[in-house]
């Protein structure tokens, strides 16, 4: 007899214990396999994952470090010797608008004596005398603060920044770091610390401030360990109990009871009375739900037949929706247009048509957008939509704005139609504003996410600045821009010549 035919021989049960030994033995040799790669590629990702977050927060004291003294001497630049006067109060009023710089410092004349102060600023020590362009960095002799003197035209600004503000921006970059320490060489700060042996720490140097200053960074040391290594053994213990278990409980819950309703299966003649199955089958929900196979089938059909009607209703309402919004977008677009109308002139009448040419393609591509999405309900997807408006805009600019470029940053946002199309209003609004006025000047468009629910449309350009005296065509725009801004549920934030605004966005997938 060949081992074919004594494996034909074999019982059900006996068959899926030799089937499913075949079976698991090689997957548990290969997940012991995949396991110890796993644990070894984990320990390096670990360690980069560390090393990034040391980088992340030397890097973040370093900014920190440099937007301070880049804003001071900008600030002094050339304001020591002015004659006028006033020169500390002049750059206190300048690094008043810049958020995040120190505001207490120190002037000093190209020889080393004070000239005047601002605010109280910390013992910084012995820093030497250096000429204009130059930064010296130091830990300041308190140990409380970092003392940084910048060279100027004229003299030398000297600052410090707090021990808060620097362990602020270190702390940002992770929950791995232990430890940050600032030294230069003599001296050194701590900015936070806890109670972690050292053992098991990783401590790395990372040079800030053109080598004057460095962060010791110390992060936990993260590894796979040895009780880790031990449940690797677990795959191949578990394929013996798989089996063993499998084959117990098919031959219970499913061969005997099987069987039974076979016979009662072979017993049944149509016509001779109904089809009698035994109450009994064991546990098993499956095969239990066969004595209702015919019943079971008639109500799916009338759930389906139900589903059906429940779904045209759907479309129904689908359709009322649609005919709803396109009318309440047409008279978004009847309001822009009275606006227009309200300032337009004959000589202005082919800008005109061309400005509503603008708003009503951009109205047509957020309809575009919608309907692309319907069948996924997930809104309108942001992306694609502004980048498709900022293609049409460029498209469609005046001869005299031919050389305007349109920089994206877009993340892949979803949004409601109402939404979506206040967006495509505003931006067109704010790149038209440009293109008409600054046709040679990049215009910078951002979107971004900046919480679960919302995210920031910021748009610059040299045009957005704030102007000494607005003429009515900026009035009128920024009527405009405010009453686009109200429809998102939010306000326009002007600044330096960027325009920014919250939106309300769909949480990430």
């Amino acid at each position: 007899m060949s081992r074919a035919e004594r494996f034909a021989r074999l019982p059900t049960g006996a068959k899926l214990l030799l089937i499913l030994t075949a079976v698991l033995l090689p997957i548990g040799i290969a997940l012991a396999w995949l396991g110890e790669n796993g644990i070894r590629q984990a320990n390096v990702a670990l360690e980069g994952r560390n090393e990034d977050q040391a980088r992340l927060a030397a890097r973040s004291i370093e900014s920190l470090i440099a937007r301070n003294a880049l804003a001071i001497r900008i600030a002094a630049n050339g304001r020591i010797n002015d004659g006028r006067g006033d020169s500390c109060d002049r750059i206190r009023k300048s690094l008043a608008i810049s958020p995040g710089v120190a505001q207490a410092f120190e002037l000093e004349t190209s020889d080393g004596k004070p000239a005047c102060a601002v605010g109280q600023i910390p013992d910084t020590g012995e820093l030497p005398v250096i000429a204009p362009g130059d930064i010296r960095v130091r830990v300041a002799p308190d140990s409380a603060s970092i003392a940084i003197r910048v060279g100027v035209i004229g003299g030398m600004a000297t600052t410090a920044i707090p021990l808060n503000d620097l362990k602020v921006a270190a702390l940002g970059s992770g929950n791995a770091i232990r430890s940050i320490i600032l030294h230069d060489g003599n001296r050194e700060i701590a900015l936070y610390q806890d109670q972690t042996p050292e053992d098991r720490l990783t401590v790395t140097d990372w040079p800030i401030g053109n080598g004057n200053l460095y962060v010791r960074v110390a992060t936990r040391r993260q590894k796979i360990t040895t009780l880790n290594r031990l449940l690797l053994l677990l795959p191949l213990l578990m394929w013996i109990a798989a089996a063993l278990l499998t084959w117990s409980l098919v031959s219970r819950l499913l061969i005997r009871p099987l069987k039974r309703l076979e016979r009662s299966v072979l017993a049944y003649r149509p016509g001779e009375g109904p089809l009698v199955l035994p109450h009994k089958l064991g546990p098993s929900e499956e095969i239990r739900e066969l004595r209702s196979a015919f019943a079971r089938a008639i109500d799916r059909t009338e759930e389906s037949e139900r589903e059906t009607t429940l779904a045209l209703e759907g479309q129904r309402r689908l359709v009322r929706e649609v005919h709803h919004r396109v009318k309440n977008n047409l008279q978004v677009v009847a309001s822009l247009l009275n606006i227009h109308g309200r300032s337009a002139n004959a000589p202005e009448a082919q800008a005109a048509y061309a400005g509503i040419s603008r708003r009503v393609s951009a109205l047509s591509i957020v309809h575009r957008n919608h309907f692309a999405e319907m069948e996924e309900n997930r809104g309108i997807s942001l992306r694609p939509l502004v980048s498709e408006l900022a293609a049409e805009l460029r498209a469609n600019v005046p001869d005299s704005a031919r050389g305007l470029t349109i920089d994206l940053e877009i993340d892949s946002l979803n949004t409601t139609q109402d939404v979506a199309v206040a967006v495509a209003f505003l931006i067109t609004e704010i790149i038209e504003y440009a293109m008409l006025h600054a046709p040679n000047e990049p215009v910078e468009l951002s979107l971004r996410r900046t919480s679960e629910l919302t995210a920031r449309l910021s748009l610059s350009s040299p045009v957005l600045a704030p102007e000494e005296e607005e003429n009515s065509e900026k009035r009128q725009f920024e009527r405009i821009v405010g009453g686009l801004a109200k429809q998102l549920r939010s306000t326009v934030e002007r600044k330096l010549g960027r325009y920014s605004v919250d939106l309300p966005v769909f949480p990430p997938v």
